[in-house]
């Protein structure tokens, strides 16, 4: 039996004291569930400045980012409430400078994925086709063509995203970073791998022997991982498959809450600053809320994976 990988579970405020800096590009991914919300509260608590946030569906995670004064650039390929609406801190920075420019860099959503891949695999560039007949290449210069070294063909290409840290959240991991993710995937795995460093967040931390049986499910191996970080529940609004469910209700109140300058300032002073960590958070949002967003048990049949038979 193989040797369980050394121990680099840590707090949230310890990960992102160590791994998350003023400056720095963080990659903040997970699509449509997972999404690290608690992770963008810390660094909001721990008052970072200057970021270049890279995440493909820019949502409300990163107009709380934007209202804590975290960021300076957004890098995305989808700007919106996850079908419920604005984003207001965003829009007013974008659309009226207020109460600062944010520079926006713009893909399209296959675009980002090849970043992502292009810097997972160190690569200069990623081609691809889809950008024929966008205006995308009109407003981002950083969207070329290059000649084909094959035949005549001009193709599009994204340079690589390499980001300082990259921020995932996922259902479970073991205590040396080997991390399980079931239902949507996203981008995760290559978003990890692309980044200098990674912080797993996770609503549980498991035993060694839990991740051996199921290893197809690892998305997220241990050597890509610098710090294992156990959030229950860290993933709210959204949701986390098998979990708890997805938040609507607060979704659709936070249009109403980030279009007005003065709730959103009191949103963020009672549930971000006001609360020392997720847990607190967790606790505030109360256990009738957690009991709406019950899930039912829908089982995924058990496989044999066969091993040599001892002789």
């Amino acid at each position: 039996m193989p040797r369980p990988g050394p121990d680099k579970t840590m707090s949230l405020r310890d990960a992102v004291a160590a791994f998350v800096h003023d400056g720095d590009t963080v990659s903040l991914e997970g699509f449509t569930h997972l999404i690290p919300t608690a992770a963008g509260h810390e660094i909001i608590r721990q008052g970072r400045r200057d970021l270049t946030v890279v995440r493909m569906t820019a949502d409300i995670v990163v107009d709380q980012m934007l209202a804590g004064g975290c960021v300076r650039k957004l890098v995305s390929s989808f700007v919106g409430n996850s079908s419920a609406g604005s984003l207001g801190r965003l829009r007013r920075r974008v659309e009226h400078a207020d109460p600062e420019p944010l520079e926006f860099e713009e893909y399209s959503h296959y675009g980002m994925i090849c970043r992502y891949l292009a810097g997972a695999q160190r690569l200069p560039f990623y081609p691809l086709r889809s950008y024929a007949g966008s205006d995308l290449p009109r407003v981002n210069p950083d969207i070329r063509k290059v000649a084909s070294p094959y035949g005549d063909e001009q193709i599009y290409v994204v340079p690589p995203v390499n980001p300082d840290v990259t921020i995932i959240h996922a259902q479970r991991a073991d205590r040396a970073g080997n991390t399980q993710i079931w239902g949507l995937t996203g981008i995760q795995a290559e978003a990890v791998y692309a980044a200098e460093k990674a912080i797993v967040v996770v609503e549980e931390i498991v035993a060694d022997e839990v991740i051996r049986s199921d290893p197809n499910r690892t998305v997220v191996p241990a050597h890509a991982v610098d710090a294992v970080v156990e959030v229950p529940r860290g993933a709210h609004p959204s949701f986390a498959q098998g979990y708890y469910d997805r938040d609507n209700a607060f979704y659709r109140a936070w249009s109403g809450i980030s279009r007005d300058k003065e709730k959103l300032a009191a949103w963020m002073a009672e549930w971000v600053h006001g609360t020392a960590d997720h847990a607190e958070y967790v606790a505030k949002l109360g256990a009738e809320s957690w009991a709406g967003l019950a899930v039912g048990e829908a089982w995924s049949e058990p496989v044999n994976y066969g091993r040599r038979l001892q002789k």
